[in-house]
């Protein structure tokens, strides 16, 4: 499941918008960034009082999922995009002190945040960052419990390829659990060839089918998928949505 589009051009927007979504999280976007974010598409407050804030003002992501993860105390957890950190940090409070949550992330703006908010916070002999690329992970075979993702994988032209990647790091009876943008209907091409509308989480998304197949392509069980309250602020990204069912859903696989 791979998808034409100049993936240089795309890599330097994507750099680019995140690294503005990590400096400036007040700023205009086509997604909404922030606290009141989260709590609308269902995080736990009482979680969320938990991690840095200055991690918080920074996501920017499109579901919930930890009902889904279901993680406990030990458990190994890779974050694939994980920007300043907000998913990283919740899951490093769910595995606690004895369990591993490593970020893997390409923006160094996003990686230079969570890293200096994990030590602030005092927390990063369990929740690290490493710079990398989500379809090349940085990690032995089966050497993980649980691989989550956040609005992400939509911006990976080559998805099949992630999602193999996810099952080769998995143990045996792990999970994924994502939130990510789909759509019902196939993008007409002047929205899969628009850099910007790529980076804004719209122009690569998959048909929801294609998506659940490549899963599956890769040897892993899709349990449960829920859709997420989630809507995006432009008119153009609105346009997108009502056109071709751009939506988000959350969603758990197993190995």
């Amino acid at each position: 499941m791979t998808t034409a589009i100049d993936t240089e051009q795309l890599e330097a927007k994507v750099r680019r918008m995140y690294r503005d979504v990590a400096e400036h999280p007040e700023g205009a976007y086509h997604f909404e960034t922030g606290r009141p974010l989260t709590e609308r598409l269902g995080y736990d407050p009482d979680l969320l009082d938990r991690i840095p804030q200055a991690a918080l003002d920074s996501f920017a992501g499109v579901g919930h999922f930890f009902d889904l993860a279901a993680l406990t105390d030990g458990e190994r957890v890779f974050d694939l995009g994980s920007g300043s950190g907000t998913d990283s940090f919740l899951a490093g409070a769910l595995v606690g002190p004895t369990g591993l949550v490593v970020g893997v992330d390409f923006t160094p703006e996003q990686l230079s945040k969570a890293r200096r908010l994990a030590s602030e916070a005092g927390v990063d002999d369990h929740v690290q960052f490493r710079h990398g690329r989500v379809d090349s992970l940085p990690g032995p075979d089966g050497g993980a419990d649980c691989v989550i993702s956040n609005g992400v994988i939509n911006l990976i032209p080559d998805k099949a390829a992630v999602f193999r990647e996810v099952a080769r790091v998995l143990r045996p009876g792990g999970r994924l659990a994502i939130a990510d943008i789909v759509t019902e209907r196939q993008l007409a091409s002047e929205i899969v060839c628009d850099v910007d509308l790529w980076a804004s989480c719209i122009g690569g998304a998959a048909q929801e089918s294609a998506y659940r197949q490549a899963i599956e392509d890769a040897g892993l069980r899709i349990q449960r998928v829920h859709s997420n309250p989630y809507e995006f602020l432009s008119s153009g990204a609105r346009n997108a949505t009502t056109t071709y069912g751009v939506k988000s859903i959350s969603l758990l696989a197993t190995k």
